[in-house]
């Protein structure tokens, strides 16, 4: 009887403790309708290097976030390791978040792989931030996670 009791109450923990972690996600993250990336498929950008635009057929979701995949095996990678393939900074852009720690839109087609992580970027209107990142990248990468983690906890 104790040991059901504990296994319902660990159960019980760990489903809030998901909700809390899907609502904070969700709440933090730059989102369309829950859906990351304005839809692009974050499997692609590793896997074929450039940004391809996810089909809503084939979606998945992590933890609140839904990502749309261009094909099934991509969708099939990112369930092995979804964390793997998340972008950075909750989608936001990377170099804002570093500079001066604000989450700021991306264009999806700016991007840049860093130590493994997707990186996206604000680019419009003349200003590609990528740019800015790529001249200050290892500071500015430090800045921004330590911003970012104090948006996310």
């Amino acid at each position: 009887m104790k040991k059901s009791i504990l296994i319902l109450f660990v159960a019980l923990l760990s489903a809030t403790t998901f909700a809390q972690t899907a609502a904070k996600r969700t709440s933090e993250f730059n989102l369309e309708k829950k859906v990351a990336i304005q839809g692009y498929d974050p499997v692609a950008y590793f896997t074929q290097k450039k940004a391809i635009k996810g089909k809503s057929t084939i979606a998945s979701s992590y933890e609140g976030v839904i990502y749309y995949f261009s094909s099934q095996a991509n969708k099939d990678a990112f369930a092995k390791n979804p964390a793997s393939f998340e972008p950075q900074y909750g989608g936001w852009c990377a170099y804002a978040m570093g500079s001066t720690g604000e989450k700021v839109e991306i264009d999806p087609e700016t991007f840049k792989i860093v130590d493994g992580k997707l990186n996206l970027f604000y680019n419009a209107y003349f200003n590609n931030t990528l740019k800015s990142w790529n001249k200050d990248e290892t500071n500015l990468k430090k800045k921004a996670d330590a911003n970012w983690k104090k948006i996310i906890n």
